[in-house]
């Protein structure tokens, strides 16, 4: 796409946007209109000659966002996520298509949307490596410019809820994974941010720092109102804090809508692991069927919007139950699963 027309388009939708309503609710607060990237690659083909290709990364994506919202937004590797999230935070510029957060053009007014944003990249920090956790939260003091008062107190609740007591002096370089990202999760928070945006946010944490992540993002959006955009391969993730998904697969939205419609579009299932007192024929229940038997450990699928709460039951009340754990479905399998049945229909 030529960049004038491109600059032009930008500059024609400017003049259009009309003034904010105060009193109106905000059921756009983030819009994407027809949204598209295109990058050139180069590959080469030959001693010294290479071909010039164009990769569509997003493909006119169009959505709305309402304030306080928390939306998951998934799909497998190179679907377009993280391209998607960097035009909303104003990394990248759109080659086509309108975006807006709060009113703003992210890629024209980024200083003035990070006010009002927070982000966390799972595989990247926001923290400075070498330096206390502390001293990271002070340059941002002054950075965001956040009044004393408020950043006392924003930051006695993110280490509180967050267990970060023990961290706040050790250099950002010798924190695990888990610890960090507790650690980026309070620093994206301090300037109270009207939207937050999570890529993969729960990575590298044990299982009760992901209960505890979970409870304190659940907390922030019912408290504060907090806009929450998602981006996760845990469905578990997805299903403790998210009433809506989107999914995203080579740069097109494949789905918006309640999990519960992904898993029936997809018919995709969920396992139940169980481990039972000694080995045993096949469990019979009804809704499930046994997959694989090991010992006395048994593997049983069942579907994936069925809750598990009566087929756990039933087989405790049958089986001399030990222990059992539930595994969601790989949300690369129900996209594939979508593929096929829209091939078929």
């Amino acid at each position: 796409m030529d960049s004038s027309q491109d600059t032009d388009h930008t500059d024609r939708t400017d003049r259009t946007d009309p003034a904010p309503d105060p009193h109106r609710p905000d059921t756009d607060f983030i819009r994407l209109d027809g949204v598209e990237k295109v990058f050139d690659v180069r590959k080469k083909t030959g001693f010294l000659r290479s071909e010039r290709r164009q990769v569509r990364a997003v493909d006119s994506i169009s959505f709305t966002v309402s304030r306080g919202e928390m939306v998951g937004y998934i799909g497998p590797n190179g679907a377009g996520k993280s391209t998607t999230i960097k035009m909303l935070t104003g990394i990248l510029t759109p080659s086509g298509g309108r975006l807006r957060v709060a009113g703003i053009d992210p890629s024209r007014e980024r200083t003035r949307l990070a006010q009002r944003i927070g982000v966390v990249f799972g595989q990247r920090t926001t923290l400075w490596w070498d330096l206390p956790l502390i001293d990271s939260y002070r340059l941002m003091h002054r950075m965001y410019r956040i009044p004393d008062t408020r950043y006392a107190e924003n930051l006695d609740r993110c280490v509180e809820l967050l267990q970060l007591g023990d961290l706040l002096d050790v250099p950002v370089r010798q924190l695990s994974l888990g610890q960090r990202m507790r650690g980026d999760i309070a620093a994206a928070l301090l300037h109270d941010p009207e939207v937050l945006y999570l890529d993969e946010p729960t990575i590298g944490l044990d299982v009760v720092s992901k209960v505890r992540v979970r409870e304190f993002l659940r907390d922030l959006n019912a408290d504060r109102g907090t806009t929450v955009l998602l981006t996760t391969h845990d469905l578990s993730d997805i299903e403790q804090l998210c009433r809506r998904v989107m999914v995203i697969d080579h740069g097109r939205l494949m789905y918006d809508g309640p999990l519960t419609g992904l898993h029936e579009i997809g018919e995709s299932e969920r396992t139940l692991v169980v481990d039972l007192e000694r080995e045993l024929p096949p469990i019979d229940v009804e809704s499930a069927r046994v997959v694989k038997v090991e010992g006395p450990r048994q593997w049983l699928a069942f579907p994936a919007a069925q809750s598990a709460a009566p087929l756990v039951a039933r087989i405790a009340a049958e089986y001399p139950l030990v222990d059992l754990s539930v595994r969601e479905p790989d949300i690369e399998a129900v996209i594939s699963r979508m593929y096929a049945e829209k091939a078929t229909s």
